[in-house]
């Protein structure tokens, strides 16, 4: 990982980044019916979604009676996910300093992004101090043993440096989120792939909500779901 580069330098990435590609960057809105699911959500619940890029997981919350907010360090992310998800409710923000009052939400989320902070363990103590009692928390995270990241990303160098990208092993993040005062109720590989390919050969309709087993071992995974809970 490039220690050197700074949030100011990860803000302006993702600003270009957003201003330019605007939802291409992201998966389409399905793909997150996935994490609702493994949350077990239930309306007239609070959630907060940490890096919330264009509101995508908002809109998927808004859509089951969930009030939702969210937080990016990006102005153009906010800008667009404004227009995107008018009923959430969302701000410019750094995910190592949340402007909420402690014990605010029933759901947290951080799809994506964990990884690229410049301070995962500051990032998850707020993320804890800002969880109710019993929350659910679902993080999403990049396995560093996956052999794209190890033999493509990696060895040729060919990783985000100016997004700060970076991965973690199965182990690695659960004791990370077990340091952090965290239980572990839950791990999946991410749906996604799986879903994206099936609808390219099942062409009457996927529900990519459904949670689904895998036979292959979670270390192929090349994303990692986390389901947590504020004990």
């Amino acid at each position: 990982m490039n220690m050197t580069i700074t949030q100011d330098q990860i803000k302006t990435w993702f600003d270009e980044t957003y201003r330019r590609r605007k939802f291409s960057y992201l998966r389409p809105r399905k793909a997150y019916e996935i994490f609702a699911t493994l949350l077990d959500v239930k309306p007239k619940k609070k959630h907060l979604d940490v890096a919330c890029g264009l509101g995508l997981m908002m809109k998927t919350m808004a859509s089951k009676q969930v009030q939702s907010f969210g937080i990016d360090i990006s102005t153009e992310a906010i800008k667009q996910a404004r227009e995107y998800c008018p009923e959430g409710k969302m701000q410019v923000g750094n995910a190592e300093s949340l402007s909420f009052e402690s014990e605010q939400f029933d759901y947290i989320t951080c799809l994506g992004s964990l990884e690229r902070m410049m301070d995962r363990k500051h990032a998850l103590r707020e993320q804890y101090r800002v969880a109710k009692k019993d929350a659910k928390i679902c993080l999403m995270v990049r396995n560093s043993e996956h052999f794209t990241w190890r033999f493509i990303l990696k060895l040729f160098r060919l990783d985000n440096k100016k997004g700060h990208q970076d991965a973690l092993n199965l182990q690695e993040w659960t004791d990370l989120f077990l340091s952090c005062g965290f239980k572990v109720k839950s791990v999946d590989p991410d749906h996604w792939p799986f879903y994206k390919f099936l609808s390219t050969v099942w062409p009457f309709g996927v529900d990519t909500s459904r949670r689904r087993r895998f036979f292959f071992p979670l270390t192929w995974a090349y994303e990692f779901i986390f389901i947590l809970e504020k004990p």
